[in-house]
C-alpha cells in the first residue's frame, strides 16, 4: 500500500515538474510550485518525517508562495521568450543532478538495520536521554534538547509562513491603507490653512 502511494506521488511530482518547465504563465508556475511542495510534504509524511513535512509545507507552500506572488505583483505575470536556447542552465541542472545521484548512491539502504543511525544514534537516545535530559519521553527530549535549535528554527519558519498566508488572504489594498490614511491625515493637518484673499473694496461711484 505504501509503495502504491509513493508511486502515485512520484507520478504527480513528475507531471507537475514538466508542467512548470513548459508553462509561460508565471502565476500558474507559482501555484504549481506550491502544489509540488505540498506533495513533497505528503511524501515526507509517508517516510515518517513529520517535522520535515511541516517545514516543507510552511516554507514551500506558505512563505515561498507569498513571496513569489508579491514579486509577480511588481514584475508581471508572463515569462519573456528567451532569445537563445538556455543551454547553460540545462548544463548546471544536469551536473547538479549527477552530483546528487552520486551522493545518494553511497547512503545505506532504506530501513537497513545496520545503518549508523540504528547502531549508534538511536541506542544513545533511547538509553541515555532520561539520564542526560531528565525527560522520560524520548521524542520530547530529542525535539526539546538534542535538537532544540533545529526545533526553534522550524517553529520560527512555520510562524513566518503563517503570517505570510494571513497577508495573502487579506483583501487587496488592505495592507498599508491605514498607514497611508494616517500619513495623509497628518500631512493635511500640518499644512497651514490658506484663506482666499478678501475682495477689495470698490471705490465709491462719482457723484
Amino acid at each position: 500500500m505504501i509503495a502504491t502511494i509513493d508511486i502515485v506521488i512520484f507520478v504527480f511530482l513528475a507531471v507537475i515538474a514538466v508542467a512548470i518547465v513548459r508553462l509561460r504563465s508565471l502565476f500558474a508556475v507559482v501555484m504549481l510550485a506550491s502544489i509540488y511542495s505540498l506533495l513533497m510534504a505528503l511524501m515526507f509524511v509517508v517516510l515518517d518525517a513529520v517535522d520535515v513535512a511541516f517545514t516543507e509545507a510552511a516554507v514551500g507552500a506558505g512563505i515561498s508562495t507569498v513571496l513569489m506572488l508579491g514579486t509577480l505583483a511588481m514584475t508581471g505575470g508572463q515569462e519573456k521568450v528567451p532569445l537563445r536556447p538556455p543551454l547553460l542552465p540545462l548544463v548546471i541542472v544536469v551536473a547538479t543532478g549527477a552530483v546528487l545521484i552520486f551522493g545518494v548512491s553511497d547512503l545505506p539502504a532504506f530501513g537497513d538495520a545496520n545503518a549508523p543511525v540504528h547502531t549508534y544514534v538511536a541506542p544513545r537516545y533511547l538509553g541515555d536521554s532520561k539520564i542526560e535530559i531528565g525527560i522520560p519521553n524520548v521524542v520530547t527530549s530529542v525535539l526539546a534538547s538534542y535538537r532544540g535549535y533545529d526545533t526553534l528554527g522550524e517553529v520560527t519558519v512555520i510562524f513566518t509562513a503563517g503570517i505570510g498566508v494571513m497577508l495573502l488572504l487579506l483583501p487587496r489594498g488592505t495592507v498599508g491603507s491605514a498607514a497611508r490614511r494616517r500619513r495623509h491625515g497628518i500631512g493635511a493637518a500640518s499644512q497651514p490653512e490658506t484663506h482666499a484673499p478678501a475682495d477689495k473694496a470698490e471705490p465709491d461711484p462719482p457723484r
